[in-house]
């Protein structure tokens, strides 16, 4: 009875304000599990056979599909008061709909402004749409953090918001997410939020979305595939329940895409990239075959 009192109020907060913290949802071994496991796709761009991120800006290192990388980013997905607080917000039919993360640079830039996240095809529904981020530190965030403005979720349809706007918000509404790895912060993603900056330091931060697979997206994002099948690690998926299995889209087709082929941007530079590395190839072939050579020579 208390923890559902609990949860309730955890609700009521999420309603009044958009945005809650957490500090004690991961154990060490989950969270060195998750950081190990994102850092090695840190290592290089992913490229060929090689695992690694995705660079689509200057400023951001983009890691995919993180519930292959350790048993801790399912069980934050399914932990049990995570679960309970989306079902009372979201309503029973939400869904785990991405998981990734990214490795913010070091910059000055303010590369990533105040915003509401688009996402729902804003000409299909009227009602403000509700979907859930959850995101959780992998490193301490002493600079470059997280910032929502409370209450704001409910005032209007997402899209970007310039500064001049935001100076109608007082300073005590703009919470800033600073904390140790292994912060969780859930926040409705029509609220008004932005990465501040500058960033200072290398920022590691994951992040879920979880939102009814049923409300229509907006079509740049059914273009993207943006938010496409999940993609998981079997070794992770033991003791799973019907509702886990839901919330993970097992046999849920509505948004995937058959055969889907993403538009390329730089065709030219990927020709030049593949016919280099075709040569390289060549050569590796040629030179251990005057290695063989010469090798049979010598005896």
């Amino acid at each position: 009875m208390a923890q559902r009192a609990a949860t309730h109020g955890l609700v009521e907060e999420l309603e009044r304000t958009g945005i809650l913290l957490f500090d004690d949802l991961l154990t060490p071994e989950q969270l060195t599990g998750m950081q190990q496991g994102f850092r090695s796709r840190l290592e290089r761009l992913r490229w060929n056979d090689f695992d690694g991120y995705e660079k689509n800006d200057p400023y951001r290192h983009m890691v995919q599909d993180v519930l292959t990388l350790a048993p801790g980013f399912v069980d934050l997905a399914l932990h049990p008061l995570v679960k309970e607080v989306m079902r009372g917000y979201l309503g029973p039919e939400y869904a785990l709909v991405e998981a990734k993360g990214w490795l913010s640079v070091p910059t000055q830039k303010d590369f990533h402004g105040w915003h509401g996240d688009a996402w729902y095809d804003q000409t299909k529904v009227t009602e403000v749409q509700r979907e859930l981020k959850m995101a959780v530190y992998l490193t301490d965030v002493r600079s470059g953090a997280f910032n929502y403005i409370k209450g704001t979720h409910t005032l209007m349809h997402p899209r970007l918001i310039g500064k001049d706007e935001v100076r109608k918000w007082a300073d005590h509404e703009i919470v800033e997410v600073l904390g140790r790895a292994g912060t969780v912060c859930l926040f409705d993603t029509s609220g008004v939020h932005r990465q501040a900056t500058p960033i200072l330091e290398p920022r590691e931060a994951v992040f879920y979305c979880f939102h009814d697979p049923g409300i229509p997206l907006q079509q740049e994002d059914v273009d993207y595939y943006r938010y496409h099948t999940l993609v998981l690690n079997a070794a992770f998926l033991g003791g799973l329940s019907e509702e886990d299995e839901r919330i993970l889209g097992f046999g849920d087709r509505r948004n995937y895409v058959a055969a889907f082929r993403r538009t390329s941007k730089h065709t030219r530079f990927q020709t030049l990239v593949s016919r280099a590395w075709d040569a390289t190839l060549s050569w590796d072939r040629f030179s251990e075959r005057v290695r063989g050579r010469l090798r049979r020579l010598g005896k």
